[in-house]
């Protein structure tokens, strides 16, 4: 198994995360290719950096932060991307990453692809 694109998985995922726990909309949605989807449950589907940029602006705004991973798992699919799912944490929400798929690009870097998330509480 080759551990590069599992560090460069984990090297972005703490990226988003050091964003999203700065208030860094624009650093968030960096961490995403640019035609990603990502299925933020219960709030909907966005597709593009762009439209994601505008949710975690949102929620950031909404006062949203302190963003944690609980027991993360990383599952490599080929030698180009890698799964992760989570239980997280925030101030005032917790949920689930049901599917994160990352794929490294042409710099070295992954960025997600795919986001599929949950807020229970």
């Amino acid at each position: 198994m080759s551990h590069d694109v599992i560090d460069a998985v984990k090297q972005a995922s703490e990226r988003w995360k050091a964003a999203f726990n700065r208030g860094d909309a624009a650093g968030c949605a960096a961490q995403y290719e640019p035609d990603a989807i990502m299925h933020a449950r219960p709030f909907g589907t966005f597709e593009g950096r762009d439209a994601i940029e505008g949710f975690w602006r949102q929620l950031i705004a909404d006062g949203f932060a302190e963003v944690e991973y609980i027991e993360p798992q990383l599952t490599q699919v080929d030698e180009n991307s890698a799964l992760l799912t989570s239980g997280w944490n925030m101030n005032n929400a917790k949920g689930v990453i049901h599917r994160e798929l990352w794929v490294l690009g042409s710099d070295g870097k992954a960025r997600l692809r795919e986001d599929d998330f949950e807020a229970l509480a």
